[in-house]
């Protein structure tokens, strides 16, 4: 199979170097935009989660909590019947919102700090304190002591305060507690649910004032209600028994300071690095020093592209005989073909006055008036036979194959 080869010229001798290339803003921004609109996205879906993720405090005795051990409901029934409720978190603030016509209830007493009890000892109003520690006893009810505990969950009353009779049976199972000059309320009997001993075990609700005990000189004109277990007060529990009815009844229709105390966060302790060894600290220094580097060597810029020389430079006849002996071990005689005639017609467009771009009915139309032969012909020889018209006989063997390449010899003659 014979194939014309295009001439050889010599390779052009490549550029010592290059320079290197400064980006320019607009590059720099093209290539910044993607990553910084992916960031800008990622954030904004975390703060939607996070707004959507927010949920009420929840926790024993919380007063915005929904959880079944939370107080919400009974603070939602308070202020339906118009009492302002005022949730405190630190003593300081329930000090100052407490009134003459307020009552404090307080829970988790063992938060607050001997300072913090006497401030709401000399406050006024009212106190429920709901199972407090023994400080809060001394500080905001003094002469109560802890008496017993009682396990059983129901109480009958066993008093005659107005409001505690008109709630009957309650769930104050809990501590219990001897109130000398108080009045005591769902006492429990002595038995094996007891720790105590004596005829009763106490009362699980003790109520004092500033007039029965001689004692109680810190404490305001208020009265002190103390109850052994906050069970009453949860939304689990304030639809038994006359729970609810005990908890509104105790509290009378006036405001509710409710404190619930944040757990102390403890002062003048060592910071995270003074707990660290000495010599795990004097190794953070050259750890450092060593992840600089590490940055630096992974990071360092590799420059620009730098062109060598090609180490063998092949001959054009070499290539296309190359590429020839390739074809004919294929038996890709139709490649073939269409290498030979795209050759002929790269080279011939020139000549013609013709682009690159210049369509097939130009390129034989052009052809046909410069060599004066059949448009038919030529255009068959040049881009094969049409659609539809059958096989190229050109390409059908290698006969063929060697028919077209002189056909095309013959025609870029003619035109020279």
């Amino acid at each position: 199979m014979a194939a014309t080869a295009p001439p050889a010229s010599p390779p052009a001798a490549p550029e010592s170097g290059s320079a290197p290339v400064s980006a320019r803003p607009a590059d720099l921004w093209r290539r910044a935009r993607g990553p910084i609109a992916a960031l800008l996205g990622l954030a904004v879906v975390a703060v939607l989660v996070s707004i959507g993720a927010q949920r009420p405090p929840e926790g024993v005795l919380e007063p915005e909590g929904p959880n079944p051990e939370g107080a919400r409901a009974l603070v939602q029934i308070l202020e339906g019947q118009g009492a302002d409720v005022t949730i405190a978190r630190d003593a300081a603030a329930a000090a100052d919102a407490l009134t003459d016509r307020s009552v404090l209830v307080l829970a988790f007493s063992h938060r607050l700090t001997a300072e913090q009890l006497d401030d709401l000892a000399r406050a006024p109003g009212d106190r429920l304190l709901v199972q407090p520690s023994g400080p809060a006893l001394d500080a905001l009810a003094p002469g109560v002591e802890v008496a017993a505990r009682a396990d059983a969950g129901t109480l009958d009353p066993g008093c005659d305060l107005p409001a505690v009779r008109a709630a009957g049976p309650a769930d104050l199972g809990g501590e219990l507690y001897s109130a000398p000059g108080g009045d005591g309320c769902y006492p429990a009997a002595d038995d094996g649910d007891l720790g105590g001993g004596g005829e009763t075990g106490g009362d699980a609700l003790v109520r004092v004032t500033a007039d029965s005990s001689a004692t109680m000189t810190v404490i305001g004109t208020g009265a002190t209600t103390v109850i052994g277990t906050g069970a009453p007060l949860t939304n689990e529990h304030l639809a038994d028994e006359g729970n609810a009815a005990l908890a509104l009844n105790l509290i009378d229709g006036r405001d509710v300071v409710w404190l619930l105390p944040d757990v102390a966060v403890p002062e003048g302790q060592a910071s995270l690095p003074e707990l660290l060894p000495l010599s795990l600290r004097y190794a953070v220094l050259p750890l450092g020093a060593a992840l600089l580097l590490l940055a630096f060597w992974q990071g360092r810029r590799l420059g620009p592209l730098v062109t060598e020389r090609l180490p063998v430079v092949v001959r054009a006849s070499e290539t296309t005989e190359g590429r020839a002996g390739l074809y004919a071990a294929r038996r890709a005689r139709d490649r073939a073909g269409a290498a030979l005639r795209e050759g002929l017609i790269g080279r011939v467009r020139p000549a013609l006055g013709l682009g690159p771009d210049a369509a097939p009915e130009t390129v034989v139309d052009a052809l046909a008036q410069r060599t004066g032969g059949d448009p038919a012909a030529l255009g068959a020889l040049l881009y094969g036979p049409r659609e539809g018209a059958g096989a190229d006989a050109y390409t059908a063997d290698d006969d063929g194959l060697v028919r077209l390449a002189d056909d095309l010899d013959r025609l870029e003659s003619r035109l020279r």
